[in-house]
């Protein structure tokens, strides 16, 4: 039997695979009208994906605390010396001693230098020797007149030898006197040479050491060292004009203040304001004012700086919240609070200072408003929230004393 062999030209390579793309083509025509039947048959029974909706966030929300407060003004200064001395000789010569502790306290009266007083101790005896001269001379005056008296009895001395010889007593009463002045200034030159503390305080270094000669004058005279002292101690600052007004109108002067240090969380120091200069400065339109606090430890030192605040308005009736609850809505501040169906309301509020960690809200807020104190990042005005109670107190904010900056209705910085 023969076997049969086909063979296929390139024509019939190209047109056989057109049985298979009908094929194809024939059961698209078929698919697709039954997807387009599913399509319809689920819009016609709207089945729709499943969507997962966003969960309504919790905030923490409280009343505004209520409680009488004292408003305060701060203030930025500088602490100074109540006293502050120079320390210069009254006499010239040589210091012969140094007798404290570079930066000791020191007591008023207490021995600082020793000049070499034997000059003036020179100088004294011949006062006194001075002074018994004038009274040899004294003496002799007073006899010669004496004699002249008696004589005059029997007209043996003219009136004109009496006039005399009384002149000469009173001239020798003069120059014992002068002699005597003479002496005490020398012997003041003698207590000189011992230089003592003018006051108590805190010393500073000695500026000269000994060996070296010293001379007297003020303030041409050799400075030895400074004194400045520190119980009581003041603390100065400038205030506006218009914080000097509202002060003048209060009748602030000797109202009580409070000073904290930089490094301090808390007014724990005290005083009373003494001082207020008779005059503005032109130039900055602020007042130098000064206030005077104890300082029995001597830590406060002079140069230091500090913040005061000043009570200007007695105690008035306040609302509080903490400083997280207010917000910034361009150029005004706002409070974010829920109404009692859970919309969040941002609220325009006048603020005025921060006491015991929490801001007065002047104007803009009631006693019964709720007030987002917690998640205010995901409070969005206008939205739905759910509210979880909670309470403001004097240390509801964190960090509950602000710096200085913040404290009180303005800043003003040290002179």
């Amino acid at each position: 039997m023969n076997a049969i062999t086909t063979i296929r030209t390139p024509d019939d390579a190209a047109t056989s695979p057109a049985p298979v793309r009908s094929r194809w083509r024939r059961a698209g025509w078929i698919a697709a009208p039954v997807v387009a039947l599913g399509a319809a048959w689920g819009v016609l029974h709207h089945e729709t994906p499943a969507v997962a909706g966003m969960p309504v966030p919790t905030v923490e929300v409280a009343k505004p605390l209520a409680r009488e407060v004292t408003e305060w003004d701060a203030y930025v200064g500088r602490f100074e010396a109540s006293k502050s001395v120079e320390v210069r000789p009254r006499v010239s010569g040589a210091i012969t001693g140094v007798h404290f502790t570079d930066g000791a306290i020191v007591r008023k009266g207490q021995l600082l230098f020793t000049i070499d007083p034997r000059p003036f101790a020179a100088t004294l005896a011949e006062a006194r020797a001075s002074v018994a001269g004038a009274t040899s001379d004294l003496a002799l005056a007073r006899a010669n007149l004496d004699r002249a008296n008696r004589l005059a009895a029997d007209d043996a001395v003219s009136r004109s030898d009496l006039d005399q010889l009384a002149a000469r007593v009173r001239a020798a009463q003069a120059a014992l006197v002068a002699a005597q002045a003479r002496v005490q200034a020398r012997a003041l030159d003698i207590e000189f040479t011992q230089v003592r503390a003018p006051i108590s305080g805190r010393i500073s270094d000695r500026r000269i050491d000994a060996g070296n000669l010293v001379s007297a004058g003020d303030p041409g005279g050799t400075l030895l060292t400074t004194i400045n002292a520190l119980d009581p101690i003041y603390f100065a600052f400038d205030a506006s004009e218009g914080l000097f007004l509202k002060s003048k109108r209060a009748g602030s002067e000797g109202s009580a203040v409070e000073v904290r240090l930089q490094d301090e969380a808390s007014y724990t120091r005290t005083g009373r304001l003494d001082f207020t200069d008779n005059g503005l400065d032109p130039r900055s339109g602020t007042v130098r004012g000064r206030a005077v606090l104890a300082n029995p430890d001597l830590f406060l030192t002079p140069g230091m700086f500090g913040n005061m605040r000043l009570a200007n308005a007695g105690r008035v009736r306040a609302l509080l919240v903490p400083d997280a609850a207010i917000q910034t809505d361009q150029a005004r501040k706002t409070v974010l609070t829920v109404t009692p169906d859970g919309t969040v309301t941002a609220k325009p509020v006048t603020l005025g200072p921060v006491i015991d960690g929490l801001r007065i809200v002047r104007t803009g807020l009631s006693a019964g408003d709720r007030v987002v104190v917690s998640g205010t990042q995901m409070a969005v005005p206008g939205a739905k929230v759910q509210v979880r109670p909670g309470r403001i107190t004097a240390t509801h904010a964190a960090g509950a004393d602000k710096p200085a900056a913040t404290v009180g209705e303005a800043t003003f910085a040290a002179r």
